[in-house]
């Protein structure tokens, strides 16, 4: 199986996901419009690496451009950059109020996954997060169970999670 190669068939990257971003942000106080420089300004980098950046956005379709270089998202790219941030925003949440992740920690790690998860993956999480929060007894218990739940680790021979070798010493050791 050689799913690994789905990464590589992402049309959005991670720099063009945050272009698309910063484009939407800087184009909250000018009606939709951003210049180079304060995209350029809003990612902390040149404005020669922006305009490089929105060529290959112009080319998708995703930004639009007028007479005098001022840059705005296309329908196709608001749609990305609204997706991009309901996926961050999902996985945000689901990472620090279910799996009790540090909020900075959270921050960082919903933004190097944003653009990668699928919409039915994070639909999925929005219905699983529902499910707790939604009051039902067996919801609130789960959670709760869960944030009181110490892991007692069996051994790795017979662990349903780690199928014989312990992933949490991996994960502890590999520092990455």
């Amino acid at each position: 199986m050689e799913t690994w190669k789905e990464f590589e068939a992402n049309e959005l990257t991670h720099s063009a996901a945050h272009h698309l971003l910063a484009i939407y942000e800087v184009g909250l106080e000018y009606g939709g419009w951003a210049r180079v420089s304060d995209i350029a300004r809003e990612l902390n980098i040149t404005r020669g690496s922006v305009s490089i950046n929105l060529r290959a956005l112009k080319k998708r379709g995703w930004v639009e451009t007028d007479e005098h270089h001022m840059v705005k998202l296309s329908p196709k790219g608001q749609k990305a950059a609204q997706a991009v941030m309901a996926k961050k925003a999902v996985v945000k949440t689901f990472l620090s109020s279910v799996l009790n992740v540090p909020e900075l920690q959270a921050e960082i790690d919903s933004c190097k996954v944003e653009h990668l998860i699928s919409q039915p993956t994070g639909e999925q999480l929005v219905h699983f997060m529902r499910f707790l929060v939604s009051g039902d007894p067996l919801a609130k218990q789960v959670l709760a169970r869960f944030k009181n739940f110490h892991d007692q680790c069996p051994e790795s021979k017979t662990c349903e999670v780690c199928h014989g070798h312990c992933l949490i010493e991996e994960l502890q050791h590999a520092g990455l």
